[in-house]
């Protein structure tokens, strides 16, 4: 309900026009004297109260009676102006009762602007009266917010703090594992050493002892274990370095956000307990246009609950790495050693297999020789075969020339062309079979001196192959590290 006194739609805020003329139009009026003279245009108003003689200055004014009655050209102007009863006759224009319409006219104008101004002076007093307790509800309840804001702030400010002191904690936590997992990184790189060299040592290995045999692949599979750990290790240690930045960024987003909380907490409680009376209250003109604020209530605690959250997440993710690099070292540890041993193991298996391959290898290289005798006879009968197809070839394509030498009508595609060059295509097919079985046969031939070269190669470096694997790898595989070492304990 608008309350009464509103300045939108109080009677008062819109009076009544005031009338251009205080008098009734002399048109509603019966008067004797109408038709004798005519309406004559007032040049002064008559609705000012204030200047008394307006109607008898109007009516001193000297009409022009010429073009309005026919009467009126009949009286002459010099019989008129010399009686004075004539005149005032003449220019009275109202009677008695417009008078009395005109003063009751003005009473109630008075009358009305008096209620007006008397309402008006009652609703201001009442909105003054109003606009001040509305003022003084509208601070309090400021104060107020202000208040439960001062508290909202303090409560925040402790849950912050207490999830600060939990994270620095675990960021030290963290860094102690972390250093662990350093030192036992680096006691992996002796291991990987000794695998390398003897991988190396190997590679002197010459013909067909290059092989890929189990000593390699478990020396391939220790390489690759340790470089596995190693990796592991790496990638937990660069998640370990991850995960610190990470935890002191949100340790940086949680003392940020308390630095905030603290500045906000000092100015909304100075703003609290600011009173009427206070110090340093001063106007500040257009501040209240000013919208410098970037968050709404919603959004102002979501922030701080998602850096608890967050630092929270964190947390629990360090926790879990600090879980998952102690689990590793242990397994990396138990890896490595049982490989270690199994590379062991098969270098003791191939020294006494490499004694056996050697004899193998002589029977082999028996029966390549005599596969090579045989392949170079096929090779020639090949060859001859291909020499006596020739002949052939030669008479019937020589037939066919000379065939083409018949005059105009002899030339003639009669049965003997047909043969002929049936005979061609017959010939010359064959000879093509015949030269790339040529050439298979002399692929395989080369094949076979092929492999008996690398079987002769090969016999000649059995005894370097085990002298590489008794006496060079074998001597260094002596030593290893401890497992406490590998677990980086020492």
């Amino acid at each position: 309900m608008e309350p009464l006194g509103s300045t939108l739609t109080a009677t008062y805020a819109h009076p009544r026009p005031t009338p251009t003329n205080f008098l009734p139009a002399i048109s509603t009026m019966a008067s004797s004297y109408r038709d004798r003279f005519p309406h004559y245009n007032l040049t002064h108003t008559l609705s000012l109260p204030w200047r008394p003689s307006t109607y008898y200055k109007v009516a001193s004014n000297l009409p022009t009676l010429g073009p309005y009655c026919t009467r009126s050209q009949k009286v002459c102007e010099s019989t008129m102006l010399p009686f004075v009863s004539n005149r005032t006759t003449l220019f009275t224009r109202y009677t008695p009762d417009d008078w009395y319409r005109s003063n009751l006219t003005n009473y109630l104008e008075s009358n009305t602007s008096r209620h007006n101004s008397e309402r008006l002076r009652v609703d201001t007093s009442r909105l003054i009266q109003d606009k001040y307790q509305q003022t003084r509800k509208t601070q309090a309840d400021s104060t107020q917010n202000l208040g439960e804001r001062v508290n909202d702030i303090g409560f925040w400010k402790s849950e912050i703090t207490h999830e600060l002191d939990a994270m620095i904690g675990e960021t030290n936590e963290l860094t102690d594992v972390k250093k662990k997992l350093e030192r036992a990184l680096m006691e992996t790189e002796a291991p990987l050493q000794v695998a390398r060299e003897c991988l190396f040592h190997r590679e002197k290995r010459m013909g067909i002892d290059l092989v890929h045999d189990e000593v390699e692949a478990e020396l391939l599979t220790e390489v690759d274990i340790i470089l596995c750990c190693q990796e592991r290790m790496k990638l937990h240690l660069d998640k370990a370095i991850a995960q610190l930045a990470a935890n002191r960024a949100s340790q940086h987003e949680l003392e940020k956000d308390l630095s905030d909380k603290q500045m906000a907490y000092r100015i909304d409680d100075k703003c609290h307990h600011l009173r009427n009376t206070s110090d340093g209250v001063s106007y500040f003109r257009g501040v209240e246009r000013v919208d410098a604020t970037v968050s709404v209530p919603e959004s102002w605690a979501k922030f701080t609950d998602d850096n608890i959250l967050r630092s929270q997440s964190e947390r629990a993710a360090s926790a879990k790495l600090r879980d998952d690099i102690q689990n590793l070292l242990v397994v990396t540890a138990n890896e490595m050693w049982n490989q270690f041993n199994k590379v062991n193991l098969s270098f003791t298996n191939r020294i006494a297999e490499t004694a056996d391959a050697k004899n193998k290898i002589q029977i082999h290289l028996a029966k390549t020789l005599q596969e090579i005798f045989q392949t170079e006879m096929t090779i020639e009968s090949i060859k001859k075969a291909i020499k006596d197809k020739s002949a052939f070839l030669k008479v019937a394509q020589t037939r066919l020339d000379e065939r083409t030498r018949r005059p105009n009508i002899e030339l003639c595609r009669d049965m003997a062309q047909l043969r002929l060059v049936n005979e061609v295509d017959e010939v010359d097919s064959t000879i093509q079979t015949l030269q790339q079985r040529l050439r298979d046969a002399e692929d395989t031939l080369q094949s076979l001196v092929h492999t008996k070269a690398t079987l002769e190669h090969d016999l000649a470096v059995k005894a370097n192959s085990l002298y590489i694997d008794q006496e060079k790898c074998m001597s260094m595989r002596k030593t290893f590290p401890n497992t406490l070492r590998l677990e980086g304990f020492c």
